[in-house]
């Protein structure tokens, strides 16, 4: 259970931060456009951004995967 947690929180992290890129990357070069110029982002600061992304992806999934694995399964699931 705890890797399925940790899986999922890292590919939806992932595909958050590749909309983050693209969309950055995006507006940057339209911008750039606007001004006459042509760049394109840096390989290395997307690759910064999406390691961050995973990153965090993997500690949003762990952390409270490893919280609810140390507790008994009928105190997990009990509704409040």
């Amino acid at each position: 259970i705890r890797t399925q947690f940790v899986v999922e929180a890292m590919i939806v992290c992932l595909i958050g931060g590749a909309f983050g890129v693209l969309l950055g990357g995006g507006l940057g070069m339209l911008g750039a456009k606007l001004l006459g110029t042509f760049v394109l982002p840096p390989p290395l600061a997307i690759m910064v951004s999406l390691g961050f992304a995973l990153a965090i992806g993997l500690f949003f999934g762990w952390y409270p995967a490893n919280k609810a694995a140390k507790l008994d399964p009928i105190e997990a699931l009990r509704y409040e």
